[in-house]
């Protein structure tokens, strides 16, 4: 277990499952969060360990007690499943969330919303692209980016005002399947390297976006030239260290977490307790805690590492699909 922290997994079919005691019991909420939901997005109030936000088909709801009790958010994307969360740091009434189609902003803590004209298509390959990610730039709050399901990565100065289209990640369409956008801030702070998890690899921009090359990870056998990749992250303490899922596929049937210690230079395979049963598809971290990081495979497996990505053990809960995690320091729930 993680002593001291709060586990929160967002499932497809199963709604949000709760742990206030470092996954050694689990609670299934009911309600208003709908038990049999989908839930693809789940974050944390950087400034407030208590406030968690849970993006799900049926709407954003919020909880204000560390995941006890939840309301929920009303007067945005009646109708339009939410893929991605995130908060302002510096300010966190302002914040941003991705829809299929489409994405949101509130500056004054989610009591009103305004979309944001992101000049996403109107369709893609699978039909309305899913804005997969929302990323505050680290160095400067008015910069967010955002990811789009087969369209790529845009990018505003204003908070959200105002967008602009990064140029094409590659020659393919598939090149633009945007699963995980990070910002890696270098060690002087004034530049950054952008990374987007693809289908094809591991895709970065040293430029803000304007020319970007592919990294690709070995494939996990002869049917799979190249891994697969969803989320990028980087931890909370050190941009130095990126993590990054990978599978054979989407779901897959085997997956990995790749760890660079090196800003990306070079990578290894994370020595996981139990061969992963699909893509691993999601992670988490919080900088109260930057050494307990958090990995779960698409088809239910949890596991966790609290020696920043050393060593693992694997949580003896296993969930149906699991789509977001989250973590933070318990707090203590009034009656």
């Amino acid at each position: 277990m993680i002593d001291g922290m709060s586990i929160f997994v967002g499932t497809v079919g199963s709604g949000v499952h709760v742990s206030r005691d470092g996954g050694g019991r689990f609670k299934q909420i009911f309600k208003p969060v709908p038990f049999e939901g989908n839930v693809r997005a789940l974050r944390v109030d950087p400034t407030d360990p208590a406030t968690v936000w849970a993006g799900t088909d049926a709407g954003l709801f919020r909880s204000g007690d560390g995941g006890a009790r939840w309301a929920p958010v009303p007067s945005i994307a009646a109708g339009r499943p939410l893929w991605s969360i995130a908060i302002d740091p510096t300010d966190p009434r302002r914040i941003y969330v991705g829809a299929q189609p489409g994405a949101f902003r509130s500056t004054d803590g989610g009591a009103t919303w305004q979309e944001m004209a992101i000049p996403v298509v109107e369709e893609c390959l699978v039909g309305p692209p899913r804005t997969t990610n929302v990323v505050v730039d680290p160095r400067d709050p008015a910069v967010v980016w955002a990811g789009a399901e087969i369209d790529g990565v845009f990018r505003s100065e204003d908070h959200g005002a105002t967008w602009t289209r990064c140029s094409d990640l590659g020659p393919l369409p598939l090149n633009g399947d945007v699963h995980g956008v990070a910002i890696r801030p270098d060690q002087h702070g004034d530049g950054a390297t952008v990374l987007v998890g693809g289908p094809f690899g591991l895709t970065r921009s040293v430029d803000e976006g304007r020319t970007w090359e592919l990294r690709h990870f070995p494939g996990f056998h002869e049917r799979n030239e190249f891994a697969y990749c969803r989320m990028v992250m980087v931890k909370a303490d050190d941009p130095q260290t990126i993590f990054v899922g990978t599978g054979d596929s989407i779901p897959g049937e085997t997956g990995g977490l790749r760890i660079s210690r090196d800003g990306g230079r070079s990578w290894t395979l994370a020595e996981l307790p139990e061969e992963p049963n699909s893509v691993v598809y999601w992670m988490a971290n919080h900088p109260d805690r930057p050494e307990v990081i958090a990995c779960a495979s698409l088809f239910g497996q949890l596991f966790w590492s609290t020696d920043g990505g050393d060593t693992w053990e694997k949580c003896r809960r296993g969930f149906g699909e699991i789509r977001s995690l989250a973590l933070a320091p318990t707090v203590t729930v009034s009656a």
